[in-house]
């Protein structure tokens, strides 16, 4: 039981922050990425666990051991008598050729993750986002839904509801879970940036062009983003919220966004006229 106590703690402290992570938003002294909410994300996520921190570790550490090695072998103490060689074919051919393999390797993960961005399955729904300083835009055009804006949500309001202040908007985008959205994004002043990090989405929103990106949410919840482009003095408080929701709640809320239609006056009969008085004889 002592023996397998340190083991233990080293897990325990290794799990740690896993259990902390919050999803949707950061998480307070995290260092990992947030917690995915589509496939495309968790996809991001292993190709930099399992491919770029492997190499980016492997490298470092081969560049730690050469630099020790010149410090400690060939300082002037140890090596009062430098060599006077400047070329060496081999090592030149290594350390152009072994960096051309490496990338090589990279770009077969790296291009299979930019075609799975871009191929978009087709969509259920699409939203137009327009970004503007220093809010954002939501159009949702299959629903019928005209645009509304979404700004930042007050600081006092945001802590009487618990809501992270400069995440939390006062109108939140709206999706449905386990479908496709197509999101296409524009800018109406300046560049602004629609990303969602639980997602893996970021997109340019760019004055006079309509960029398009998508994801499918496998799971509900509230998820938060920002604008990630500098826009102006107030480009950290552009927030985005997008609720995630069961079909049926997002086939309510769409309902609650349908334009009320004013009832229609009743139509009103005429009394009818008195008989005419007969002729007389």
């Amino acid at each position: 039981m002592a023996a397998g106590a340190p083991l233990a703690l080293f897990t325990l402290a290794c799990a740690a922050p896993a259990w902390a992570d919050v999803l949707g938003q950061p998480t307070a002294g995290g260092i990992a990425f947030q917690p995915a909410a589509t496939q495309i994300r968790r996809d991001v996520i292993w190709f930099h666990d399992w491919i770029l921190l492997p190499i980016i570790t492997a490298i470092t550490l081969l560049v730690l051991a050469l630099l020790i090695t010149v410090i400690l072998r060939f300082n002037k103490r140890s090596n009062p008598t430098p060599a006077r060689w400047s070329h060496n074919t081999p090592i030149e051919v290594a350390w152009t050729v072994v960096p051309v393999l490496i990338l090589m390797f990279i770009a077969i993960f790296s291009f299979r993750l930019l075609f799975e961005e871009h191929a978009m399955p087709r969509p259920y729904m699409t939203v137009k986002v327009t970004g503007r300083q220093w809010n954002w835009d939501y159009e949702y055009p299959d629903q019928k839904i005209a645009a509304y804006t979404s700004t930042l949500m007050s600081e006092a309001d945001a802590k009487a509801r618990s809501l992270p202040f400069k995440l939390a908007a006062n109108a939140p985008m709206f999706a449905p879970v386990n479908q496709v959205v197509r999101v296409q994004v524009t800018g109406e002043d300046v560049i602004h940036s629609f990303s969602v990090p639980a997602f893996g989405i970021k997109i340019d929103a760019v004055p006079g062009r309509l960029n398009e990106t998508w994801f499918k949410a496998d799971r509900t919840g509230v998820f938060y983003g920002q604008c990630s482009q500098l826009c102006g003095i107030d480009h950290a408080f552009m927030p985005i919220e997008v609720h995630v929701v069961s079909q049926p709640e997002f086939d309510a809320w769409v309902a609650s966004k349908a334009p009320k239609v004013a009832a229609t006056p009743a139509a009103v009969t005429p009394a009818p006229s008195p008989p005419a008085a007969p002729a007389p004889a």
